[in-house]
């Protein structure tokens, strides 16, 4: 193989590695990001300024989604790693 071709492939690797990690942390992020949004306006309107009011919640809602969410982000990881490893026969 050519060096372009090693490198194409190495930026197509990456590619899927980062497309992959931000759609699996997505949900999760996403959740907590919403989570905090809420408590913060709660906190804005009731002048509350409590740390563990903010952080509980996120905490819950992010174990949550890790609950709900779990077994499709295993797959998803699973299907890429798989994937991966398959194409490595393929280089050579």
């Amino acid at each position: 193989m050519e060096t372009g071709v090693h490198s194409d492939l190495a930026m197509k690797i990456a590619a899927d590695l980062f497309w992959t990690g931000l759609l699996v942390s997505l949900p999760v992020l996403g959740l907590t990001m919403v989570v905090g949004l809420a408590i913060s306006v709660v906190q804005v309107v009731t002048q509350i300024q409590e740390m563990s009011l903010s952080f509980v919640p996120k905490l819950v809602a992010a174990g949550a989604a890790i609950i709900a969410f779990g077994p499709w982000m295993l797959r998803t990881l699973c299907v890429y790693a798989v994937g991966l490893w398959s194409q490595i026969p393929l280089l050579f």
